[in-house]
C-alpha cells in the first residue's frame, strides 16, 4: 500500500458542516517573550497555518494568526524547544534565556473549534501530515484558509502537536481576539509546572 500524502483542502471544510468543540479560553498555554501585547496574532506566512495571501506581493492576508498549547509541555515543545536538538538526550538552555520566557495563561469566552484530529480528521481525508514536514506550510496554509471561510466562522482549530506528537494544540484567527485576555503574565521559570516540565524535557541551564 503506497503512501497518502495530505491532500488538497476537501471543498466541504469551507463550505460543510464542522466538527466542533467548545473549548474554555482557561486551558490555553504559550510561551513568549514579551509580557504585553498577548494574544498576539501575525500574519508573516512563515508558520504553519498562517494566511497564505500573506506570502502574495504585495501581502494579502486573509486573516492574522495565534497559536497555543493544550498543555504547559506542548507550550514549550512548540515555542523554545521548537529550533533545538537534544544532546545526548538534554536540551541545553543558557540561563538568561530561560529567564527571558513568560508563560501565558487566558479568561475569557468559550470558543468555539474546529476539531482536526482523529476521526474528525479522517472523515476530511486528512492525516498526520498535516503536522508533518511541510518547508513552505504551502497546503497546511490551504486548509487553514478553507476553515477560515467556512460559514461556521469558527474561531480557530485543534490540531496534533507536531513537536509533542501525543498531545493537542490550537490556532486561533483573529476573530476570535476579543474573546480572550491574558491573566497576569508570570515567568515561565517561576510558573507551577515548570519546574516537573523541564525534568520530563531534560532541560538543563547551560
Amino acid at each position: 500500500m503506497g503512501t497518502k500524502s495530505l491532500a488538497a483542502p476537501p471543498a466541504m471544510l469551507s463550505t460543510g458542516a464542522l466538527t466542533t468543540v467548545c473549548l474554555d479560553p482557561s486551558k490555553l498555554y504559550r510561551i513568549g517573550t514579551h509580557n504585553t501585547g498577548e494574544p498576539y496574532f501575525q500574519h508573516s506566512g512563515a508558520n504553519r497555518f498562517d494566511a497564505p495571501g500573506a506570502k502574495l506581493a504585495p501581502p494579502a492576508p486573509e486573516y492574522d494568526s495565534c497559536y497555543f498549547g493544550l498543555s504547559l509541555d506542548v507550550a514549550m515543545a512548540e515555542t523554545m524547544l521548537h529550533d533545538l536538538s537534544p544532546i545526548n538526550g538534554a536540551f541545553k538552555i543558557s540561563t538568561s534565556s530561560l529567564e527571558a520566557f513568560y508563560l501565558l495563561r487566558f479568561k475569557g469566552e468559550p470558543l468555539v473549534l474546529a476539531d482536526l484530529t482523529g476521526v474528525a480528521l479522517k472523515r476530511l481525508d486528512g492525516n498526520a501530515d498535516l503536522a508533518g514536514h511541510d518547508p513552505r506550510y504551502d497546503r497546511t496554509q490551504r486548509w487553514a484558509l478553507a476553515i477560515f471561510q467556512n460559514p461556521a466562522m469558527v474561531d480557530g482549530f485543534i490540531y496534533m502537536s507536531r513537536h509533542l506528537n501525543s498531545e493537542k494544540a490550537v490556532m486561533l484567527f483573529d476573530r476570535a481576539k476579543p474573546k480572550i485576555s491574558v491573566r497576569k503574565p508570570v515567568k515561565l521559570i517561576k510558573a507551577s509546572g515548570f519546574r516537573a516540565a523541564a525534568t520530563r524535557f531534560n532541560i538543563v541551564a547551560a
